[in-house]
């Protein structure tokens, strides 16, 4: 049974799978601190009260908080006696090499993407990713992570208004009812919301045109179902595209090894 953990600068995921679907996932805010007691304690308290009585022999890593990793490998060794791959290590392959510039360090969290992206629609695409940052990754023909871009988070950018300007609050993200805002909530949510439907629109666009060929576009992050609502921005949307990818990989490492 494999534990896959998806490690982000604000939340981790952890999801066991079973060779078929995911028989559970938990999520938890990303604390390097934590130690591997700490995530064994939490996670077999979830897993009983859900009822998953399973045995984990197997686990995948994808994190871009390096210091968490640590207490993550001591987790796999202690309670699951288990060496886990670690997405971006020599020791753990990849189905397709990045084509990069040398010397480049591509986020682990792209590469996963691109992996279970390229598994389900085939390579010629781009996945935009809402997380922390709002990343668009470029998916070769061949599966093959070619570069993207990286622009600031919905929640990033909100947060920066209201600590830049005293008298701006906290606002949550959602589809205001008019673009012209007539309050100050209003007006910053139409601000975020009409800016990053136009922001992905664009990057999109010139992605294409940079190319010179049509290509899918597949979302992932629990803000782009809000903006699918609205505009027909992606071709898919797919919410457990991250954690896929893990198992793409970590079959791929299995019959290769």
């Amino acid at each position: 049974m494999l534990l896959a953990i998806d490690c982000g600068n604000t939340n981790t995921v952890f999801s066991i799978w079973d060779g078929t679907d995911f028989i559970g996932t938990w999520r938890t805010s990303t604390e390097w601190q934590r130690t591997a007691d700490q995530y064994y304690v939490w996670l077999n308290t979830l897993m009983k009260f859900q009822n998953v009585d399973v045995v984990i022999d197997e686990m995948i890593i994808s994190s871009t908080v390096p210091r968490v990793v640590f207490n993550l490998r001591v987790l796999a060794d202690r309670y699951y006696n288990c060496r886990p791959l670690v997405v971006g290590k020599p020791d753990c392959a990849l189905p397709v090499p990045p084509r990069v510039d040398i010397g480049t360090q591509v986020g682990p969290d792209r590469l996963v993407n691109t992996a279970g992206a390229f598994d389900r629609h085939g390579g010629n695409l781009i996945v935009v990713d809402f997380g922390t940052a709002t990343t668009f990754d470029v998916v070769e023909h061949d599966g093959a992570y070619v570069g993207g871009v990286i622009a600031p988070g919905v929640n990033l950018s909100l947060e920066a208004l209201h600590s830049a300007a005293a008298a701006l609050p906290h606002v949550d993200i959602t589809k205001p009812q008019s673009v012209v805002g007539s309050n100050t909530v209003a007006c910053m949510q139409s601000g975020i919301f009409w800016g990053y439907i136009g922001l992905v629109r664009e990057i999109c666009a010139r992605i294409k045109a940079e190319r010179g060929s049509p290509m899918p576009v597949i979302a992932t992050g629990g803000l782009a179902a809000l903006f699918q609502q609205t505009e027909t921005l992606f071709d898919a949307f797919e919410d457990d595209l991250t954690m896929h990818g893990l198992t793409v990989i970590h079959r791929y490492n299995k019959e290769n090894a």
